[in-house]
C-alpha cells in the first residue's frame, strides 16, 4: 500500500520533517513530480540539510528512497546533493533508485526558465529558474530527454538536437549569457548519475508493493500550485496532488491508502500570485521573522498570512485528505489575538469555493477572530501539555474542514511533533 504526504498550501509547509518523522514506518519513500524547485528542510544530528529532489527519508537507516518518472531531475544538483548526504554517511549507491522515464533538465531549460521569465515584465510568475517549466513542456511536447536516454549510444546526438532547438528560442529572447560552465557541469554530473541505480520504475515500485512493502510518497511544492488546481497562472509545471502519485509514479489508484496533508498554523506564499490573506502589514512581518519566512531553495522573503480554511477545505477535498499535521504551531505564540479565514467576498457575495481565475478577481477574506495562547508551546510534549486556547483553534479547524488535524508541529526539532490521539 502506498501513503501520500503533501502539502494542502502554496508549498513550504515544513512537509521534510513530517516525512523524516513519518520515514521510520515505510520501507520506501518516493518523490513523485516536481524537482529542484523543492526545497525540504531536515535537521540531521543538528545540522540542518536542505533536500532538493533526493527523498527526505533518505536519513534512515535500511530504507529505499526512488525518484519516480514525474519528477524532472538535474544531474547538476543531484551530485551535489548526493556529496551532502554521502557526507553523513549514507550509501546512495544502495538506497537511491531512480526511473529511467524521470526527465532531465538541461542547461538549455535553466537558460529558458531565466530568459522566459525576464521577459514577462511585471507579469512574472515568481518561477525558481530552475528550469522545471521548460523541461516539462518537453515532456509534453514529446521531445525531451529522459534518464534512460543516457544509456543510449547515441544520447550526444539526441543532446545536441534539442539543445539547437533551445538555442533558436534563447534567440528570440536574444538571450546572450554564456551557459559554457553549465553545460561542463551538466555532462559531468551525468557521468555520476550513470553509477546510481536507473531502474524500470514502474516495475521497481509495483513489486515492492506485491511484497508487502510500505510506501510513503512524498509530495513536493503544494496544492495550490498544483498546474489543474492551482491559483493558475501562478503555479508550478506538475500535478502536486495525490492524483499525481498514479501517474508520477506508475501505480494503481486502489494501491493509495491514506492521504496526509500538511498546512502550516498560518499561510504563507513565495513569489507572484494571488493570496487572499496576504498581511502586508506589521503583522504580517511578525509572522515572517518569528516564522523565519525565508525560502528554502530560493532565499526569497515568504509573504505572510492567516490561516485559509477555504483554500485549505478545497485542497482536502480534491486530496482525498484522511489527517492533518499542522506545522508551525509555535510562531502564533507570541499572538494575543489570530484570525481564520472562513468565506470569500468575491465582488460583493459571500462563497465559501475557490473562485475561478481568482487573480482576476475582487476577493476579500472573511474572518473568524480567535483569542491567542500567548504563552510559549515549544516545550509541550503532548497535547495535555498545549494551551486550551490552541485546543480550541485546532477544533474549530477540524469542523470546518471535516478532517482532523493529528499532529502539531511545534517547533523545528525532529522531537516537536505531538500526536493529538484522533
Amino acid at each position: 500500500m502506498i501513503d501520500v504526504l503533501l502539502g494542502l498550501q502554496w508549498g513550504d509547509e515544513g512537509k521534510g520533517k513530517i516525512v523524516d518523522y513519518f520515514a521510520k514506518d515505510y520501507d520506501v519513500v518516493a518523490r513523485f513530480q516536481g524537482g529542484p524547485n523543492a526545497g525540504h528542510t531536515l535537521y540531521v544530528a543538528d545540522k540542518k540539510i536542505v533536500l532538493h529532489q533526493i527523498p527526505s527519508g533518505v536519513f534512515h537507516t535500511n530504507k529505499l528512497n526512488f525518484i519516480g518518472n514525474g519528477v524532472v531531475l538535474d544531474p547538476v544538483v543531484l551530485k551535489k546533493e548526493c556529496d551532502t548526504v554521502a557526507s553523513f554517511g549514507v550509501d546512495l549507491k544502495k538506497t537511491l533508485f531512480i526511473a529511467e522515464r524521470a526527465h532531465l533538465i538541461l542547461p538549455t531549460h535553466r537558460a529558458l526558465d531565466k530568459a522566459a521569465e525576464a521577459s514577462k515584465g511585471q507579469q512574472k510568475i515568481g518561477s525558481t529558474l530552475k528550469g522545471i517549466s521548460p523541461t516539462y513542456m518537453d515532456k509534453t511536447g514529446r521531445n525531451g530527454l529522459r534518464v534512460g536516454d543516457l544509456l543510449d549510444k547515441n544520447f550526444t546526438t539526441a543532446y545536441i538536437k534539442l539543445r539547437l532547438k533551445h538555442q533558436k528560442l534563447l534567440d528570440n529572447y536574444a538571450f546572450s549569457d554564456d551557459i559554457t560552465a553549465w553545460e561542463e557541469e551538466f555532462f559531468e554530473a551525468l557521468e555520476f548519475l550513470k553509477q546510481l541505480n536507473i531502474v524500470n520504475g514502474e516495475s521497481f515500485i509495483n513489486k515492492q508493493l506485491q511484497a508487502g512493502k510500505k510506501v510513503l510518497a512524498e509530495g513536493a511544492q503544494g496544492s495550490m500550485l498544483d498546474i489543474d488546481f492551482g491559483t493558475f497562472p501562478f503555479v508550478t509545471s506538475s500535478n502536486t496532488i495525490s492524483a499525481g502519485v498514479c501517474s508520477g509514479l506508475g501505480v494503481a489508484p486502489q494501491k493509495i491508502r491514506d492521504v496526509i496533508g500538511v498546512t502550516k498554523a498560518y499561510c504563507t506564499r513565495v513569489g507572484a500570485g494571488p493570496f487572499p490573506t496576504e498581511l502586508d502589514n506589521e503583522v504580517g512581518e511578525a509572522l515572517r521573522k518569528t516564522g523565519n519566512e525565508f525560502g528554502a531553495t530560493t532565499g526569497r522573503p515568504r509573504r505572510c498570512g492567516w490561516i485559509d480554511l477555504v483554500a485549505l477545505k478545497f485542497a482536502c477535498m480534491i486530496n482525498g485528505v484522511t489527517s492533518i499535521v499542522m506545522t508551525k504551531a509555535d510562531v502564533l505564540d507570541a499572538f494575543r489575538e489570530l484570525e481564520v479565514c472562513t468565506a470569500y467576498k468575491v465582488n460583493g457575495k459571500e462563497t465559501d469555493e475557490i473562485p475561478f481565475r481568482i487573480d482576476r478577481q475582487d476577493v476579500q477574506p472573511v474572518y473568524k477572530k480567535f483569542a491567542g495562547w500567548d504563552k510559549p508551546s515549544s516545550a509541550a510534549k503532548t497535547a495535555k501539555e498545549l494551551p486550551d486556547t490552541m485546543t480550541t483553534y485546532v477544533n474549530f479547524i477540524n469542523q470546518y474542514l471535516g478532517v482532523n488535524i493529528q499532529y502539531i508541529s511545534n517547533g523545528p526539532g525532529r522531537d516537536q511533533l505531538i500526536s493529538l490521539g484522533k
